[in-house]
C-alpha cells in the first residue's frame, strides 16, 4: 500500500494519475462523488471513507498494489490504514508531498471543480508537517519526503 500524504493543492491526485493505474488508486474526492455524486460533499466523507476502507481490505487480501489518494495528514486516519496492512500481513510506504503552503494555496485558488478555504490547507499543512518526524514510527516501511514541485515531477516508482 502507498499512502499518499498532503494538504489539498499537493498533487495527489495528479501523481497517483502518472503512476497508477486508475483501478489502483483509492481516492477520498472520488468514493464521495460515488456516494452523494458530489466529491466536495464533506457530509458524504464518513461513507466514502467506510467504502475506501472495504475496498482497501478487498485489495490488500487479495495482495494488489493499492495508493490511498486522501490528505491522511492526521494520525489517526494512517493508523487505520496500517492497521489493515498488518491484518493482511502487507507493507504500507508514506509518499509525503510536503510543498510549501503558497504552492497549494496557489493551486487551490486555479480550482474550477474543488476550492476550499485558505484555512484549510493551511490548518492540513500545519498537520503534516507536525507528523513528519513521527512516520517513520508509526509502522511504515519506507517514507519519502517531497518538498518541491521538481521533486515531484522527477519522482521514479519502481515495483518491489
Amino acid at each position: 500500500m502507498l499512502v499518499l500524504i498532503g494538504p489539498s493543492g499537493a498533487g495527489k491526485s495528479t501523481l497517483a494519475a502518472r503512476h497508477f493505474l486508475p483501478s489502483q488508486v483509492l481516492s477520498s474526492d472520488a468514493l464521495r462523488a460515488m456516494v452523494a455524486d458530489d466529491p466536495n460533499d464533506q457530509a458524504a466523507t464518513e461513507a466514502a471513507f467506510e467504502l475506501l476502507h472495504a475496498a482497501l481490505g478487498l485489495r490488500l487480501a487479495g495482495n494488489r498494489m493499492t495508493v490511498v489518494d486522501a490528505t491522511n495528514v492526521d494520525g489517526w486516519a494512517r493508523e487505520r490504514l496500517l492497521a489493515a496492512t498488518r491484518r493482511y500481513g502487507r507493507r504500507a510506504v508514506a509518499l509525503i508531498l510536503a510543498l510549501p503552503v503558497e504552492v497549494c494555496l496557489e493551486r487551490n485558488a486555479r480550482r474550477d471543480d474543488r476550492r476550499l478555504p485558505a484555512a484549510t490547507i493551511r490548518r492540513q499543512h500545519r498537520a503534516m508537517l507536525r507528523s513528519l518526524d513521527a512516520l517513520p514510527a508509526e509502522g511504515f516501511s519506507r517514507t519519502v519526503v517531497l518538498r518541491t514541485p521538481r521533486d515531484v515531477e522527477e519522482l521514479r516508482i519502481e515495483a518491489g
